[in-house]
């Protein structure tokens, strides 16, 4: 029974060739996108999820309330945070803290190779249970001088060699032994190192409780309840700081660091979650386009296969007979759809690779994906020919063996409304990638605040510190800089966060306790090189005056905050220093562009400053610049790689995330709308297919081509008019929910809804149009004789 089954349906899939291939075109692409999607949001639901221990893991955070009793949250944490809850409380079973990745030259004979690193406490291997190749992970980092490198770092350093106990040496002066290999980090972690080295010395980064430098990791014992254990931390940086600083820690589950990263006043309100959800929405919204191409199609071939329907009852066949009849046409064109489905992901994959933050891979070897695969196929299968086989088995043999062109009321109201539901998806995404797109524009269009253009950033690394003087005199000499400084991190970043144990002139004890700062460190020639602007003041001139060694620049935020009415000559004590205000500069933006500029303290220092700034010569050759930059970089610095970054590309990736969004909407926008259209040919087809004959006596009685073309393109034009404006306020409602999530947003303009809706509008006309002409121009002589 299932064999004949199988032989009619694809003897009638074989006889509709036009049909089938409309329909395993649209199921392929809607099935492709369904597929890659899963693949993709799999990978995303596995971030940081898949630890032995992964219930009882957690990260630390910071949490400050100011006086209006806002409260502000960070993810990192002071050195001292970890050692106090091992001493002080017996819940807390392991704790481990990492300093930020830095890339360092790794040596071994003649072999240099930079790459990212981090320095962690030796628990961090107990806390997380990534792979040893080689080693032991209550061992690996049990001296300060082990080291333990990813697998493919090893290789690249020592080939074929087995690298346990080797030496490399780091920044040519420092020996590490080589104690472990780890398997290369996986896709789904949001950890990013290729070598790990012992964290020796804490307080050099993190001295006190208000220096907020770490990323602290905590396994509590089992059974903790760990909202009893976060109220235990509500005072501890009170009490630790000795009443100095206010504020709170608290811990976060680290399986939900991926997804549930943004809070509002303290409560976890989505993240990458919202992109998950909104992505795995569009993929199964293009896959219910694609069904409902196939339900339409069947519908309205339903006048042409009523006479099988009707012979088959007459010759005695069930209902329940035809309904597996046309469900296993169904099952059998789905199955012909995933296989090419399948083909389309493995050749797409890498293209959308490039879009997604991490490789994502399709295994054909894995059992779990292949079942999933057959049952996912299987279900589409059903689902989209279950209204047409029950619509096609209900016909009445007396009434299916008559012609009944005027039968088609109820198939036709219906067919209508999915054609509307089809292109109110199309025209949402399509509205959806207009706004996206604007609001990338718009923060792109911001004014950061400083001149990025000629900006170059290269990391302070061997002899660059001791000879920066000799670098900078050089490279301005020459001509090839306007203007060189230092500071302590990128400048597209800060060199930290600090909140409390600040004082000024003025202040109260509560501005005291509750101002906080994104910290840059800097030497002189700041604001010049940056071409920031100065409000008030001067820049830092640590080089040329000796009392510079305490000055300090403000931002305009930072000055609003702290109410400052004469800032400069005025002074800020922070912990055991007094700094000098000796200026104060535009707001620049030097963490998210969607986000207000916050307070900002910029201070001189000479010791840990890790980034060397070059403002290059605007009226010299970028390429003959840089060949210039490196032969003086080489010189004073021979055993380091030249390695630069240009500050407008590096803040260029600030909005990878929305360019991410945008590039995918884009897509799968266009997907709708290719397969909307693509259902939309076929059922023109067969309309213009039902009204032959109509046509043909119009065309005898004088009807011309476009009034022929007109009269079968405008019902089809209505409906794509209604969905519109159906779509219209969905998407406005949709994309405001998601423009409220930055603080630095664009506005909805009419005209996005008029460009989408036009969009639409006129692929479908082209879409119509092409098979009202060809109908049109049929020889009525043939259709009218034809019986």
């Amino acid at each position: 029974m299932i064999k004949n089954y199988l032989k009619i349906a694809w003897r009638n899939l074989w006889k509709s060739k036009g049909y089938s291939a409309i329909n395993i075109i649209g199921l392929s692409i809607g099935m492709a996108a369904v597929l890659i999607i899963g693949i993709w949001v799999q990978n995303q639901l596995q971030f940081d999820n898949f630890y032995s221990n992964k219930d009882r893991l957690y990260k630390l955070w910071n949490k400050y309330q100011n006086d209006e009793g806002k409260i502000s949250l960070m993810d990192v944490t002071s050195g001292r945070a970890a050692p106090a809850l091992l001493e002080d409380y017996p819940e807390v079973e392991r704790a481990a803290r990492m300093y930020f990745s830095t890339n360092r030259l790794l040596s071994f004979d003649d072999k240099k190779i930079k790459s990212k690193g981090n320095e962690v406490d030796p628990s961090f291997l107990q806390l997380f249970d990534f792979k040893l190749r080689r080693g032991n992970n209550h061992q690996a980092l049990a001296e300060t001088k082990n080291i333990i490198l990813t697998e493919s770092l090893a290789k690249s350093i020592f080939g074929n060699i087995d690298p346990l106990d080797k030496t490399i040496t780091l920044d040519n002066k420092e020996p590490y032994k080589v104690s472990a290999v780890m398997q290369d980090l996986p896709s789904n972690t949001n950890f990013d190192f290729n070598y790990l080295i012992p964290l020796a010395d804490a307080s050099k980064y993190s001295p006190n409780w208000n220096t907020i430098t770490f990323s602290t990791y905590v396994q509590l014992k089992s059974g903790t309840n760990i909202e009893a254990f976060n109220n235990k931390l509500i005072n501890i940086i009170e009490k630790k700081s000795n009443k100095e600083l206010k504020g709170s820690l608290f811990l976060y589950p680290m399986s939900k660091m991926h997804l549930y990263s943004r809070f509002e006043q303290g409560i976890p309100v989505g993240g990458k979650i919202d992109q998950v959800k909104l992505v795995a929405g569009i993929g199964l919204l293009i896959l219910l386009i694609a069904c409902i191409n196939f339900i339409n199609l069947s519908t309205a071939r339903s006048q042409k296969r009523a006479k099988e329907v009707a012979v088959r009852k007459v010759v005695g066949a069930r209902r329940l007979n035809l309904i597996v009849q046309f469900l296993t046409e169904s099952v059998l064109l789905a199955f012909i759809s995933g296989l090419s489905a399948i083909v389309l992901t493995k050749l797409t994959l890498p293209l959308f690779n490039k879009i997604f933050d991490r490789p994502l891979f399709f295994s054909f070897s894995d059992t779990t994906i292949w079942l999933s695969l057959i049952g996912f196929i299987f279900i589409t299968g059903l689902l989209a020919g279950l209204y047409p086989a029950f619509v096609l088995s209900a016909f009445k043999p007396i009434k299916s063996l008559k012609i009944f062109a005027r039968s088609k009321k109820f198939p036709l109201s219906f067919r209508e409304l999915l054609v509307v539901l089809q292109f109110s998806i199309a025209v949402i995404l399509i509205i959806a990638t207009i706004v996206v797109r604007r609001q990338i524009e718009y923060a792109g269009q911001r004014d950061v605040g400083y001149n990025t253009a000629q900006l170059l950033e290269i990391g302070m690394e061997g002899d660059l510190g001791k000879n920066y003087e000799a670098i900078r005199s050089e490279l301005i000499n020459n001509g090839v800089a306007t203007a060189v400084t230092r500071i302590g991190s990128s400048i597209t970043g800060s060199s930290g966060n600090s909140w409390g144990g600040f004082s000024w002139a003025g202040a109260t004890p509560e501005q005291e306790k509750k101002m906080g700062f994104d910290l840059g460190r800097a030497e002189s020639d700041f604001v010049k090189t940056l071409g920031l602007k100065l409000i008030a003041g001067r820049d830092i001139d640590y080089a040329r005056l000796a009392a510079d060694s305490t000055a300090a620049l403000l931002n305009e935020a930072a000055v609003k905050e702290m109410k400052l009415k004469n800032p400069i000559g005025s002074y800020l004590k922070w912990g055991d220093g007094t700094y000098t205000i000796v200026g104060v500069i535009n707001d620049y933006i030097s963490g998210s562009p969607y986000n207000p500029v916050k307070p900002m303290l910029i201070y001189a220092n000479k010791t840990a400053l890790f980034n060397l700034v070059i403002r290059t010569n605007p009226n010299a050759s970028m390429s003959d610049q840089l060949k210039k930059i490196e032969q003086i970089i080489k010189k004073f610095n021979p055993a380091y790689p030249f390695e630069y970054q240009f500050v407008d590309q590096k803040f260029a990736t600030k909005f990878k995330d929305q360019q991410q969004t945008a590039q995918l909407a884009f897509i799968f926008s266009g997907l709708a709308i290719f397969i909307s259209c693509l259902g939309l040919f076929g059922l023109a087809s067969y309309i213009a297919e039902l009204r032959t004959k109509e046509i043909g006596i119009r065309k005898v009685l004088g009807a011309s081509v476009s009034g022929i073309t007109a009269m079968l393109s405008k019902d089809f034009v209505k409906l794509v008019i209604i969905s519109i404006l159906i779509a219209s306020p969905i998407a406005w409602w949709a994309m405001n929910k998601w423009l409220q999530d930055f603080s630095y947003r664009t506005e909805i303009q009419w005209w996005n809804f008029a460009l989408a809706g036009l969009a639409a509008l006129a692929v479908a006309f082209v879409t119509v149009s092409s098979q009202a002409i060809r109908a049109a121009n049929h020889n009525p002589v043939k259709t009218l004789r034809d019986e």
